[in-house]
């Protein structure tokens, strides 16, 4: 059972990393637009991709509660991958923040600032996955 569950995590978290890749590249585009019609179609992708990948989420980190709990899943390099998993849902809330800065019309960033946002999923993910396949500590 133990090679499913961690299969089944592997999938849900690759999954909602993608939500998170592409997210933010949403924003990019938003943060350029001017015409309404495509800025209102930019928030409605926006808004359910940022459902769906929530949706995502839940699964990722309960399969990922069951390895480390039900299965001793345990290490310094647990304590550090924990650490990123918690910035990665910070990651995921500030994405939903800044989607409902873009729906209320009080987006203040610019789209080179989003362009470099949209990197931080890229650098969380690798890390974590050092952590995990290394286990450095």
């Amino acid at each position: 059972m133990y090679l499913w569950i961690k299969a089944l995590h592997i999938v849900f978290i690759a999954s909602w990393f993608a939500g998170l890749f592409y997210l933010p590249r949403i924003f990019v585009n938003l943060a350029q637009e001017t015409n309404p019609a495509v800025t209102e179609r930019l928030l409605g992708m926006g808004r359910r991709l940022y459902r769906f990948t929530t949706i995502l989420m839940v699964p990722a980190l309960v399969l990922g509660l069951w390895l480390w709990l039900g299965y001793g899943v345990s290490g310094g390099w647990l304590h550090a991958k924990l650490a990123l998993v918690v910035v990665t849902i910070g990651y995921h809330h500030a994405c939903g923040s800044l989607l409902k800065k873009f729906e209320r019309g009080v987006n203040a960033r610019s789209h080179t600032w989003y362009r470099y946002f949209n990197e931080v999923p890229v650098l969380l993910l690798l890390a974590i996955v050092i952590l995990v396949v290394v286990k450095p500590f």
